[in-house]
């Protein structure tokens, strides 16, 4: 490395309301689904950490829960509450929004913003722009309202200038060694990971509200050599919710875990027999002891 380009390294938070595709974004900036997906807002409700190393830097990604004005509970309240520890611990906030639009929501999380940490403003979904001659006035606008380091339109889900993003985070990372090993993507292990795969098909494959009222837990994890055994456990408030779940002889049950289990193998790298059920726990959305066990604090 020459002196003229320090080695940098650094913590990177990206957040956004819910539904921008922040996640979307940290899968692409490591190269493999770790944080999970869906079309419906609010998947993520950890803080999922994903790691991308180049010659000049390495960038420790903190892809936070979207940031909620709605659905009050002591689960939202603690989510949120790591949106915000988030913007005070690290060296670079990323902030998605939707290209062309600009929101109350936005609004909420733009007063968040801290003036003492560069702020980059990734204005994503730029491919579903039809008139693309809107972006300059919006991005123009969006200048307007906070002095932010740079301004990149991109598509996550396509790619499109995300290497242009990774161009004006690295300069702004303090100048550090590498704070992980260079194969490295993720400080996750592969139960809470395991755990969150079965979270995504329960967005997938559920109704509009269901999804909000599960939560997953991880009861056994065995791993060989050659297989993992992985028990899960699909939390619901009530017992109706259990029996949407299972569906008409249990082929929506079974959909989720066939579908959860092929992730784990590609991500995994090996076989896994993985077995799912359900479980009627009423309240634990705003049960404190019942989010910490799922590292919700």
């Amino acid at each position: 490395m020459s002196e003229t380009q320090p080695h940098r390294a650094g913590l990177v938070a990206i957040v956004g309301r819910p539904n921008v595709g922040k996640s979307t974004l940290l899968n692409h900036f490591v190269g493999q689904k770790i944080s999970i997906t869906s079309r419906k807002p609010q998947t993520t409700r950890h803080r999922i950490t994903g790691i991308l190393t180049r010659p000049q830097g390495q960038l420790v990604f903190v892809d936070t829960p979207g940031f909620q004005t709605e659905h009050r509970s002591t689960m939202t309240r603690l989510m949120n509450r790591s949106v915000r520890q988030a913007l005070q611990e690290v060296d670079v906030v990323v902030w998605v929004i939707e290209a062309g639009k600009f929101d109350p929501r936005d609004e909420a999380l733009l007063k968040l913003m801290p003036l003492s940490v560069p702020v980059v403003l990734a204005m994503n979904k730029i491919d579903r722009v039809k008139d693309k001659s809107a972006l300059l006035p919006f991005t123009r606008e969006m200048s307007e309202r906070h002095a932010f380091a740079a301004i990149v339109p991109i598509s996550a889900e396509s790619g499109q200038q995300v290497e242009d993003l990774v161009g004006e985070i690295l300069p702004r990372l303090p100048e550090a060694p590498n704070m992980y090993e260079h194969d490295e993507v993720t400080t996750h292990s592969e139960r809470f990971l395991a755990a969150e795969l079965v979270r995504e098909k329960l967005f997938r494959l559920l109704g509009d509200e269901l999804p909000y009222a599960t939560a997953v837990e991880i009861e056994k994890f065995e791993a060989t050599d050659t297989l993992r055994r992985i028990y899960v456990a699909i939390l619901v408030d009530r017992p109706n919710q259990k029996a949407i779940i299972i569906g008409k002889g249990g082929e929506k049950l079974k959909a989720i875990g066939t579908q959860a289990r092929k992730d784990m193998e590609q991500l995994f790298g090996g076989k896994v027999f993985l077995e799912t059920f359900v479980r009627v726990r009423s309240g634990w959305a705003d049960d404190e002891a019942v989010l910490k066990r799922m590292g919700i604090e």
